[in-house]
């Protein structure tokens, strides 16, 4: 695994860039870009630039999500809905290229749809567990990312790629995309920007292993941090 940290003031072309370059990569090599996309506020400015690309191969690029909360699709935190209003309603993107995470269902139902779905998908590939091109996450300022959150069930699951997550901070369950599935992709990507997360960022670079990022190691793959602030 190669570990690669980028401090940038053009935090939206560099990390849109980056996307770009691992799917005419990917699509190149495999036929194929597999992307899983991250929630919460960072990513909208990098999807909308990404949707304006021109003459770009959508019809090749397969869309999952690294988390999702436990409401419908329409609802304002829906990471599925940023993601549409960002970035799949704004291209030409197949219906059919697009698995979202069904928040609207109970949650260990919802967990176990997506993971049987992935599971399903892997088989095409002849993968044991699916492979993602290009993961990409976020991080909070207590260093979760996806919803894997300090002290949570999920931080230890070993089999599943997908379940349902209990986080108490919020007294509400998440479903998210686990380590083995996360560290079986070619290339992670933590999209990252705000004062709040400096220090963290700062003892997980340093090799502290206390905050669930810490734990993203693939284990055939690269790591990237794109940080927007000069270092």
């Amino acid at each position: 695994m190669s570990s690669t940290v980028l401090h940038t003031a053009n935090f939206v072309s560099d990390s849109t860039n980056l996307i770009l370059a691992s799917a005419r990569a990917a699509i190149a090599e495999r036929g194929i870009f597999r992307i899983a996309l991250s929630g919460g506020h960072t990513p909208e400015p990098i999807f909308k630039q990404w949707a304006a690309t021109p003459d770009f191969p959508w019809d090749r690029v397969q869309f999952t999500f690294g988390d999702e909360r436990c409401v419908p699709p329409d609802d304002e935190q829906s990471n599925y809905r940023m993601a549409r209003q960002s970035l799949l309603d704004l291209a030409p993107i197949p219906d059919g290229n697009v698995f979202r995470i069904q928040g609207e269902l109970p949650p260990e139902e919802a967990a176990a749809e997506y993971d049987a779905r992935l599971t399903q998908l892997a088989s095409r590939f002849n993968e044991s567990r699916y492979r993602h091109d290009l993961l990409l996450l976020g991080m909070g300022p207590d260093g979760h990312t996806a919803s894997l959150f300090p002290g949570t069930e999920a931080l230890t699951e070993q089999t599943h790629s997908v379940v349902q997550n209990f986080v108490p901070k919020f007294d509400t369950y998440r479903i998210t995309f686990t380590y083995p599935l996360i560290n079986a992709a070619r290339h992670v990507c933590f999209l990252l920007q705000g004062d709040d997360k400096k220090p963290v960022i700062k003892q997980i670079l340093a090799g502290d292993k206390e905050y669930p990022a810490a734990h993203v190691s693939p284990t055939d793959g690269d790591v990237t941090w794109i940080l927007g602030w000069p270092e």
